[in-house]
């Protein structure tokens, strides 16, 4: 039974307990309404009679905890990648973070981007940083003049000083704060080269330290394991770094080149260029790279350092003469083979800016990854996973601007603002209403962003469903935006649309590749024109059955319009 009562009297608290049964007494906090539905607090009604003997743990609450626990470690994967998590801690009234073997604290810390701005400062250290503000502003280092715009945006951004705030992420933030995540993802998860901090110091190596910290930020984020190589060997030439791929296992040597520009991040008309074409060094970058030994498979980063202009198809301007170019070297160089990331992001150029993030993937005499050509939906699925680690770096990549705000992955909007909108299914709760009020465990909740509202059903003591609707602050409507598959406290699908037939594809092969082979052989057997199925692979089995319901899907969608 479903009961539609009214939201505008609605609240609700959390309740530590469960509707009783005869197998499970449980333990009811003292000011909660007694179970026995007397409408009195426990404390003055059973509660007065000698208690209730402690539970007993049941299968039930077992899966609870354990959905629980993989929503919320999904949750802070989407806010600090794939990498180490975030070791902190709170001892009174004190932030305590591990960085590799250091240990930082303070109590000013009250957002993860407060941390990073602080452990910049002490990784430059204060000598360096003070030495550097004596000077006027336009002779400081790079890094330096960044700070000064921060600390000047934070000012006209904070309106009450003390209180946690938002700004927007432009182009001064990504460089500043995006270069002290990317230091500390790289202590955090391998090791802080006192070389690679000498390199950012001088004004004539930063540019190179600054972009190498870039791709090793997007790699760390991917979840690859990065081995540094040893930069006082001069005497070999070798790769930036090794990158292991915790998806595949698979082994990349790295190089990352950005074109020099003369007045831009240290460059002069001495080490930098002022021809305005994107791709003047391409050529260059890519001969530099791949002369270096690699054993296994490379990886090349090679970034425009251009203005970013759209041509109009959603494309950059530089999008077709940077392709061609890699088509003219690949037909020059047949044996040359790798992958090659092309990236412009050129936060440093626009500062008080949104920031633009593009980049072009391309597999040098690879003519099966990111090719244009017309492919049957489960080919061109099975291409996809065959270069899978390159699609997951451009993933990476594309969330380069987005810096945890909490230490332990848990939402902005409770953490911050103790906001209270938010139910966890499973949970129980009181449920206030023109009536006194309900205990239920809720078993559904979904967010009606047009509403701006939460729909909920629970269950509740007497047997019955009911369905509640109650309001959802803004706050905690962008942590649904940003996290609307673990929200709720249990991974579940949200409501998704799909732009072409192929992302209709991947959503449904989702949820088939875990579906039992006798299920798969069962629906493609139908299929009077295939045969083999005994041979096929899982995923091939679902891949064909996937393929042939979203062709069905889209055709009944088309009809429909």
């Amino acid at each position: 039974m479903v009961e539609a009562r009214s939201a505008i009297n609605l609240n609700y608290r959390h309740c530590d307990s469960e509707p009783p049964n005869k197998d499970f007494p449980l333990k009811i906090g003292r000011n909660q309404p007694c179970h026995c539905g007397s409408g009195k607090k426990y404390k003055r009604c059973h509660g007065a009679h000698g208690g209730q003997p402690k539970p007993a743990i049941r299968q039930e609450q077992v899966q609870r905890f354990y959905e629980q626990f993989l929503a919320k470690e999904q949750m802070r994967k989407e806010q600090q990648g794939l990498g180490r998590p975030i070791l902190s801690a709170k001892l009174n009234d004190r932030q305590v973070i591990i960085v590799g073997d250091k240990i930082f604290h303070s109590t000013k810390w009250k957002t993860f981007p407060d941390f990073l701005s602080d452990y910049l400062k002490d990784l430059l250290t204060p000598a360096w940083g003070n030495a550097e503000i004596a000077k006027p502003l336009a002779e400081r280092h790079q890094i330096m003049r960044w700070y000064d715009a921060y600390c000047r945006y934070q000012q006209i951004s904070i309106l009450k000083p003390g209180e946690v705030f938002e700004f927007e992420i432009n182009g001064l933030v990504a460089c500043y704060l995006g270069l002290a995540y990317s230091l500390y993802l790289l202590h955090h998860n391998v090791e802080l080269q006192a070389r690679l901090l000498k390199r950012l110091l001088d004004p004539g190596n930063f540019q190179g330290a600054y972009y190498e910290l870039m791709v090793a930020n997007t790699l760390l984020r991917a979840g690859f394991k990065l081995t540094l190589e040893d930069e006082t060997d001069g005497l070999t030439k070798h790769c930036e770094f090794a990158a292991v791929s915790q998806t595949t296992g698979r082994k990349f040597w790295v190089e990352a080149k950005m074109r020099s520009v003369a007045g831009l991040l240290g460059r002069t008309n001495a080490d930098g260029t002022s021809d305005p074409n994107p791709i003047s060094h391409l050529n260059t970058h890519l001969n530099l790279a791949l002369a270096k030994p690699a054993d296994d498979t490379r990886l090349i980063f090679v970034d425009l350092n251009c203005d970013e202009t759209n041509n109009g198809s959603g494309k950059p301007s530089w999008f077709e003469k940077a392709v061609r170019a890699l088509e003219r070297y690949e037909a020059r160089h047949v044996d040359a083979k790798a992958y090659v990331i092309i990236t412009n992001l050129p936060f440093h150029r626009m500062l008080n800016e949104r920031v633009p993030i593009a980049a072009v993937p391309f597999g040098l005499n690879m003519p099966d990854f990111n090719r244009p050509g017309h492919y049957r939906l489960s080919v061109a699925w099975k291409l996809k996973q065959q270069h899978i680690d390159a699609y997951k770096i451009c993933q990476s990549l594309e969330r380069y601007t987005n810096f945890p705000s909490t230490f332990d992955g848990s939402l902005p909007s409770e953490t911050f603002r103790r906001d209270g909108s938010r139910v966890v299914i499973g949970e129980t709760y009181v449920f206030d209403n023109d009536r006194g009020g309900i205990v239920g465990t809720v078993t559904g909740a979904v967010v009606l962003e047009d509403k701006r509202e939460v729909m909920i059903t629970f269950s509740a003591m007497d047997g019955k469903t009911y369905l509640h609707h109650m309001p959802i602050s803004d706050d905690a409507l962008k942590d649904y935006k940003d996290h609307p598959e673990t929200y709720f406290g249990r991974i579940q699908p949200a409501g998704r649309t799909y732009k072409t037939v192929y992302e209709l594809f991947e959503f449904l092969m989702e949820t088939y590749t875990k579906s039992s082979r006798e299920f798969l052989l069962t629906e493609v057997q139908k299929i009077p024109e295939l045969s083999g199925f005994d041979r096929m692979t899982n995923d091939e089995l679902a891949a064909i059955f996937c393929e042939r319901m979203a062709a069905a899907m889209d055709q009944r969608s088309r009809r429909t319009k």
